[in-house]
């Protein structure tokens, strides 16, 4: 069988995709361990904030961070002509996209380190729970989206499943930590 063989680039299209899952699934499922089995340390601070304040800074950062999230999701659509009315997306935007995309990751750094570092991964309520499985998948998505990126191998679909992956987990995250706290330590639901 040549590598010009149908079935041939399907196999590795679909290696390519196991490959991807598994990695993403790796690094979540160490980032779970890690948490899992880390001692809280409660009086960690954020910046300089402790307590209920590195809670509120934490919230304003997630807030940022879902932001950034919904940016790049406008700036994806635009580049994939998903935007009804607009022209194609001129290159600045696709600079834009990988621009926000480091900023994201790099705003949710001292966010998710603040988190595994005071609390660890808890599970003590449906909000907190889904909260810690949702930070640890996060990583695992930021992983499969960057090898999607840069593979020429994957289906093109991939790209667009792992970039609204990631977006709703930042979504989650929001949701279930920035929004419960800013809310009076409520969200709707949880």
């Amino acid at each position: 069988m040549t590598a010009d063989h149908p079935t041939s680039g399907r196999r590795s299209a679909g290696a390519a995709a196991a490959l991807v899952l598994a990695a993403s699934v790796a690094v979540a499922v160490a980032i779970w361990v890690t948490g899992r089995h880390h001692s809280p340390q409660y009086g960690m601070g954020l910046f300089g904030a402790h307590g209920t304040d590195a809670v509120d800074l934490k919230a304003r950062l997630g807030s940022a961070l879902f932001g950034l999230a919904l940016v790049q999701l406008l700036l994806a659509l635009w580049m994939y002509h998903r935007l009804p009315g607009l022209s194609a997306a001129p290159r600045p935007v696709r600079t834009g996209h990988r621009v926000v995309g480091w900023v994201a990751f790099l705003l949710s750094l001292p966010i998710t380190y603040h988190c595994l570092s005071t609390y660890g991964v808890e599970t003590t309520s449906t909000r907190v729970f889904l909260h810690s499985v949702a930070g640890c998948a996060l990583y695992g998505a930021f992983v499969a989206k960057v090898l999607v990126v840069h593979s020429r191998r994957l289906p093109g679909w991939m790209l667009p499943v792992t970039g609204s992956v990631l977006v709703c987990l930042i979504g989650l995250l929001w949701y279930s930590g920035a929004l419960w706290a800013l809310n009076g330590f409520d969200a709707p639901g949880l």
